[in-house]
């Protein structure tokens, strides 16, 4: 008798939603490069899995929040803003006087922490800023369906934008970085014009009930955080996958046909 195939274990990743309100609610997408394995050519948030730098115990002496957290939501949150710097360019992070960091990242730059080449800690030390690791809000916790061969533990936050930073794509993994109402989003990707992952998709419909980046926030941090792993179901119609009803999506089946699976 054959055994039944284990899942595969899955990875820690991390995603952003960076937030705006001018000229209205917005979140900022990129674009995944059509080259990309994973999601190409999908409208994503900046986000991706876990490096061994995120979890360096000398972070401490870098970010803001460093005793509010756990070393796994450390690692997690330095993971989640390494890849808003870069694959957007964005870096939240403040000086050590307090104010903003308001400068453009450089490209070069975030091209070398993308290749390994140049630690993040480096890059963030020679600023002289600190991550605002308490800035970020906790938003969903997907994992992905035990069927699939390639797996990950992905952890979303929410978090205001800096208003004097510019996005940009790096022209690797993503190929474009765009900032869109929620709203808009679920409409290119409903006429066909935009491909939206299943999960981004449900996570932007969650997005459009907010008012504003503030909203967004506020009932993130009122939320009952339920991990989100769906389940397969077989019906009459087909198969379907199932989210948990308590995870605050509503009732929710997809048709495997949808997601290509």
């Amino acid at each position: 008798m054959s055994e039944t195939p284990q899942p595969a274990e899955t990875k820690p990743a991390a995603t952003i939603l960076l937030l705006r309100d001018a000229p209205e609610f917005q979140v900022l997408m990129v674009k995944r490069h059509h080259q990309i394995d994973f999601a190409s050519g999908a409208l994503v948030f900046p986000g991706g899995k876990m490096h061994a730098g995120d979890h360096d115990p000398a972070w401490a002496d870098h970010c803001n929040g460093w005793a509010a957290f756990d070393a796994e939501q450390r690692g997690l949150r330095i993971g989640a803003i390494r890849e808003a710097f870069e694959e957007a360019g964005i870096l939240l992070a403040e000086r050590l006087d307090g104010s903003t960091f308001g400068e453009a990242c450089d490209l070069a730059v975030r091209e070398a922490v993308d290749r390994g080449e140049t630690a993040f800690i480096d890059v963030v030390a020679d600023l002289g800023v600190r991550l605002r690791l308490d800035a970020l809000t906790v938003f969903a916790r997907w994992i992905t369906p035990t069927m699939m061969p390639k797996r990950f533990d992905t952890w979303f936050y929410a978090v205001r934008a800096p208003s004097d930073q510019v996005a940009a794509c790096d022209g690797r993994e993503t190929v474009d970085a765009e900032w869109i109402h929620p709203a808009e989003i679920l409409r290119l990707e409903a006429a066909g014009e935009r491909t939206v992952i299943f999960p981004t998709r449900m996570n932007v419909q969650l997005l459009n009930e907010a008012s504003s980046a503030a909203d967004c926030v506020a009932r993130a941090q009122a939320r009952t955080l339920v991990t989100v792993l769906p389940k397969v179901e077989t019906r009459d119609t087909g198969r379907f996958l199932v989210l948990p009803p308590d995870a605050g999506y509503g009732v929710v089946a997809e048709p495997m046909a949808r997601i290509g699976a």
